[in-house]
C-alpha cells in the first residue's frame, strides 16, 4: 500500500478547504480507509477541528520541516479510527522565512511524509489560504494531485487563475505528477439565482473536473469546528453531513477509475 497524498487548495480564504479536509477525511475513515491529515496552515483550523489543543503540542509540522524532527513523532491520532493528524501551530506562521535559507525548501514536506507512505490509504494536506512555500511544498509532496474548493458566491472565480498558473509551474519544475484531481463546489444555496450561476459558470470554466457532489451553505458543518468534531460525528444526519457522506463516495469511485499510467497527463 502506498498513499495516495492530495493537497487541499485555493488561496482565497473561506471556501471551506479546511471542512473539506477534515470531513472527507473523517468518511474516507468510516469506509475502512487509513487516512492522515496533514494541517499545513498556520492557523491550525485542521488541527482544532479534530480535537487537539494547539497549546498541548510538544511536536507539530513546524518542528518537522525546519527543525527535521522526524515526522512520526509529530503524528496524532484523533478519536476517530483511522484518521490520525499531523497537527499545525502559530510555529508554522514562520516557517515561511525559516524555509527561504533551506536547501530543497520546495520539497521539505515531500520528504517527510516518505516514511509514512505505507501506513496511509490517502494522506490529505490541509494548505493556507496563500500561495507561499507552505503551499508549494503541499502541491510538490501531492502524488494524486490538487481538490480546489470553490464557494458558490459573487466572484467565486477570482484569483483561480494565480493558482492555475501555480499548479502549472510546480506541474513543470517540481512535480510533473500534478494534475486537479477535482473541483469541488462548496457553501452552495439552491434558493439563490447566485449560487445556481456561480455553479454553471464553475462547471464550465472546469468542465471535466467538477465533482457532482455540492456541499451546501449548512449551519451544522460551521458550528462542528468549534466542539473539536467532524461532522460525521456532530450531526450525521445533516445536509453537510450527508453531502460529505457523498462525496467520500464519489471521491472513492473516481478514484477506482483512475489508471496510474495517466497520472501527470490529465489536464
Amino acid at each position: 500500500m502506498t498513499a495516495k497524498i492530495y493537497a487541499i487548495a485555493n488561496q482565497k480564504g473561506g471556501v471551506a478547504k479546511t471542512t473539506t479536509t477534515v470531513n472527507l477525511g473523517a468518511y474516507l475513515a468510516a469506509a475502512g480507509r487509513r487516512v492522515l491529515v496533514v494541517d499545513g496552515d498556520p492557523q491550525g483550523n485542521a488541527t482544532t477541528s479534530l480535537g487537539v489543543d494547539p497549546r498541548s503540542l510538544s511536536v507539530s509540522l513546524y518542528n518537522v520541516l525546519i527543525d527535521r524532527v522526524p515526522i512520526q513523532e509529530a503524528l496524532t491520532l484523533t478519536d476517530w479510527v483511522g484518521l490520525d493528524l499531523i497537527p499545525a501551530t502559530t510555529d508554522l506562521a514562520g516557517a515561511e522565512v525559516e524555509m527561504a535559507r533551506l536547501m530543497a525548501r520546495e520539497r521539505l514536506l515531500e520528504r517527510a511524509l516518505m516514511p509514512l507512505h505505507e501506513s496511509y490509504d490517502y494522506i490529505l494536506i490541509d494548505e493556507p489560504p496563500s500561495l507561499g512555500l507552505l503551499t508549494i511544498n503541499g502541491l510538490t509532496a501531492a502524488t494524486h494531485g490538487v481538490i480546489i474548493p470553490v464557494q458558490c458566491e459573487y466572484l467565486a472565480l477570482e484569483g483561480l487563475s494565480l493558482l492555475l498558473q501555480t499548479i502549472q509551474q510546480v506541474r513543470e519544475v517540481l512535480n510533473a505528477r500534478l494534475t486537479i484531481a477535482g473541483v469541488l463546489l462548496t457553501m452552495y444555496d439552491a434558493r439563490t439565482n447566485l449560487g445556481q450561476q456561480v455553479a454553471e459558470e464553475v462547471c464550465q470554466y472546469f468542465p471535466d473536473q467538477v465533482f457532482n457532489t455540492i456541499i451546501p451553505r449548512n449551519v451544522r458543518l460551521s458550528e462542528a469546528p468549534s466542539y473539536g468534531q467532524t461532522i460525521l460525528s456532530y450531526a450525521p444526519n445533516s445536509a453537510g453531513a450527508l453531502a460529505y457522506r457523498a462525496l467520500a463516495e464519489e471521491f472513492m469511485a473516481r478514484e477506482e477509475k483512475r489508471s496510474p499510467n495517466l497520472v501527470g497527463n490529465e489536464a
